[in-house]
């Protein structure tokens, strides 16, 4: 199809995801290589937020990663798990036992990170119930996304995406996310962790502990921008989590494979979860493939003969999908795609550090290949920007203008204003260099514009 055409078919038939339909048309994105992206004027960017946080080894292995689908489709194009089994299924839930931490053992395929998140809670649910008790409510964190079906949205803590779709299921309760930059100056950290932790452990005690079947995090929080844990933090929320009988559940949708420097933040930050949710990173999304990885304890209880989880998903584990995920895990391996970001971490952290003299960079945040500025209008009094301003400065000058300079992230306002910076795992110092000049100079200009 022409261009003129395919612009055509978009403004008719295309609906997009998240997007304001009636803002102008879309780029239209027809190639990828390395970290790099080309529209259909032959425009070139790079893409610093890999693709919503999922391609992990970049845009150049679509022959390899097609030869294995197309040699999946020869031998079988589909069949489902329920009920059976098929190889692929079979080898790469034994992969991703592999390199899940402790006794992360049983995988139950989904098609992406919402289910898995949807999955998790009705898993929490029937554990609990197999076990003689009744436990139905979940423990988020503020800001937090977690997906967009009913239920996954009702674990968001993201109050103006809930709104349009409420009543949601209940009972979900939210409590204090670990963003630290607006907290009192004189805490410690310590301070922090224990505050979040009595904050935690309250909410719980005021809704039953003997109702609450599963608290739900990421290891590190996106949604408000990349929410490192403070110490301890992790270590308290486990055995708060022990005390009541409730199980942890590790969002790791964007964190798992590989881009916190570590196949799973779980293993990172020590946190021991009895189930982690993942999409994204374990196919590097060149297919929509997601998990929910279980702990044996959690699994106990629907192996005797006539129990099951009463759950399941058509595509779950299909065939082709799986093939794929195996020859990513395969490449990542090959590549050192997770040493990659472990070992240049620190590098892309100083490197983007240079935007804090910057005035309206007020805080940088985030670890391995995950990081998020805070732009402020006072850095001494750390002052946000208003709603208004928010939607000048963000919508009407960051996002466009950084595409127009060739450079693809994230200018996000679901908290407090933020440019979310993530770039495939295969990046290099040349392109954190490249994202921090293109930065630096359009956030310049819009100081400019905002003074």
């Amino acid at each position: 199809m022409a261009a003129v055409d395919l612009r055509q078919a978009a403004r008719d038939h295309l609906w997009l995801h998240f997007t304001r339909m009636g803002g102008g048309e879309p780029p239209i994105i027809v190639r990828g290589d390395g970290c790099y992206l080309e529209d259909i004027e032959g425009n070139r960017y790079l893409d610093a937020l890999a693709g919503l946080f999922a391609v992990q080894v970049g845009y150049s292995y679509g022959e390899e990663m097609g030869q294995a689908a197309l040699a999946q489709m020869r031998e079988l194009p589909f069949y489902t798990n329920w009920s059976y089994a098929h190889p692929r299924a079979i080898e790469l839930a034994h992969e991703v036992a592999q390199l899940a931490p402790g006794d992360l053992n049983r995988v139950f395929f989904v098609s992406g990170g919402s289910e898995a998140v949807e999955s998790a809670w009705k898993l929490a649910r029937q554990y609990h119930l197999a076990r003689g008790e009744r436990r139905w409510k979940a423990v988020s964190r503020r800001l937090a996304y977690h997906g967009t079906t009913m239920g996954a949205l009702s674990i968001n803590g993201i109050a103006a995406l809930r709104a349009p779709f409420e009543p949601l299921v209940p009972d979900v309760i939210h409590v204090r996310n670990t963003n630290r930059y607006h907290r009192p100056r004189e805490e410690s950290e310590g301070q922090f962790t224990a505050f979040l932790l009595d904050d935690l452990e309250q909410a719980i005690l005021q809704e039953g502990p003997e109702t609450v079947a599963m608290v739900i995090m990421e290891p590190v929080q996106n949604a408000g921008g990349s929410f490192t844990p403070p110490a301890r933090y992790w270590r308290g929320v486990r055995e708060i989590c022990d005390r009541y009988g409730i199980l942890l559940c590790a969002d790791e949708v964007i964190t798992g494979f590989g881009r916190l420097g570590a196949w799973f933040g779980s293993e990172l930050y020590d946190i021991r979860p009895d189930l982690i949710t993942s999409a994204k990173g374990l196919s590097s999304a060149y297919a929509s493939i997601g998990a929910v990885i279980a702990a044996d304890d959690v699994v106990e209880p629907f192996l005797s003969e006539t129990s099951m989880y009463a759950h399941g998903i058509t595509f779950g584990g299909h065939p082709v999908q799986c093939a794929i995920a195996l020859k990513n895990i395969e490449i990542m391996k090959r590549e050192r795609v997770v040493e990659n970001v472990r070992d240049n971490g620190d590098a892309f952290r100083a490197t983007l550090a240079q935007l804090l003299d910057l005035p309206i960079v007020g805080d940088l945040r985030g670890t391995g290949f995950f990081y998020a500025l805070e732009l402020v209008k006072d850095k001494e009094t750390r002052e946000s920007f208003a709603d208004d301003e928010c939607e000048t400065l963000l919508r009407g000058f960051l996002s466009p203008r950084l595409f127009e300079k060739g450079l693809i992230c994230r200018a996000d306002d679901r908290g407090d204003p933020v440019v979310q910076i993530s770039p495939p795992l295969i990046a290099t110092q040349r392109e954190f260099d490249q994202i921090t000049s293109i930065l630096g100079e359009v956030l310049s200009e819009a100081w400019q514009r905002v003074r």
